[in-house]
């Protein structure tokens, strides 16, 4: 059974999916977890059943509703090569930034520990740098 996008386009019903990959759930677990009324998530979960990516399970009067893995394993078959494109075109990238010549101070200020460009107006404003170890707030440096 193909798997329309549209189905899983819709943020409410991913986040249905999400929940049910953890485990079997209630619809007023559902509910409470998504923030919708019980009607809304109920017509979601029709959505989701009729394209095969959730199943109910009927225990007396409750209804556990199951996820369905199968369908989303096509869709991931699907997105497959796409994934390789783009695993490809960035291990492309990365090969070709491992070539280019390293920029002299191309470094940004303050990573690893080194002091960025001071100001001449920063002169009067205290850096953390400038604080002895044993000082503590509200003293004087």
């Amino acid at each position: 059974m193909a798997i329309p996008f549209d189905v899983l386009a819709e943020p409410s019903r991913r986040q249905i999916l999400d929940l049910l990959l953890e485990r079997p759930r209630l619809v007023g677990e559902l509910t409470e977890h998504l923030g919708l009324t019980q009607p809304g998530t109920s017509k979601h979960l029709r959505v989701l059943r009729e394209a095969g990516l959730v199943r109910v399970r009927r225990d007396a009067q409750r209804r556990w509703y199951e996820l369905c893995p199968e369908p989303l394993a096509e869709a991931d078959a699907w997105l497959a090569p796409y994934r390789r494109l783009w695993t490809d075109r960035l291990d492309a990238l990365e090969r070709h930034l491992d070539t280019m010549p390293e920029l002299p101070g191309a470094g940004l200020p303050g990573a690893a520990g080194e002091p960025g460009p001071r100001g001449a107006g920063d002169a009067d404003v205290p850096d953390a740098r400038d604080v002895p170890p044993d000082a503590t707030d509200g003293e004087a440096p």
